[in-house]
């Protein structure tokens, strides 16, 4: 089993950027694919972004290309989402997860994902 829990959430100005971390623990001795989604009020949850077990491979929505960032650092089980040049329609709780895989494996499938945290509330003001 893995745990998983966000940070860095906050309220910014349109235009401004969050850094989002999500630090696993348990049994991450297996290689895992993570992932991040997100959730706005009156909405279905969403895919965000994907990043493989090497770190190598990465997948965006189109909706945050260019603007977000995922990266992976594995010896500390740790992912991170660089938000940048948000717009208020970013406003959402955003949560990572993690699915058990190969090490070249991603996916925006939110089906697919094992394991999820308890999310962080990123709120976008005008």
């Amino acid at each position: 089993q893995v745990q998983l829990v966000e940070s860095g959430g906050g309220l910014v100005q349109a235009g401004g950027s969050l850094r989002l971390s999500c630090a696993a623990s348990g049994r991450t001795f297996r290689s895992y694919a993570m992932g991040w989604f997100r959730q706005a009020p009156g909405k279905e949850r969403e895919f965000v972004a994907t990043i493989s077990w090497s770190g190598g491979s990465t997948h965006y929505a189109d909706s945050v290309k260019g603007r977000f960032t995922i990266s992976r650092t594995n010896a500390k089980n740790t992912v991170y989402l660089q938000m940048n040049s948000l717009k208020p329609e970013d406003t959402a709780v955003y949560y990572c997860a993690a699915k058990y895989s190969g090490s070249y494996y991603y996916t925006e499938v939110e089906r697919e994902y094992d394991y999820w945290g308890q999310g962080t509330q990123v709120t976008v003001s005008s």
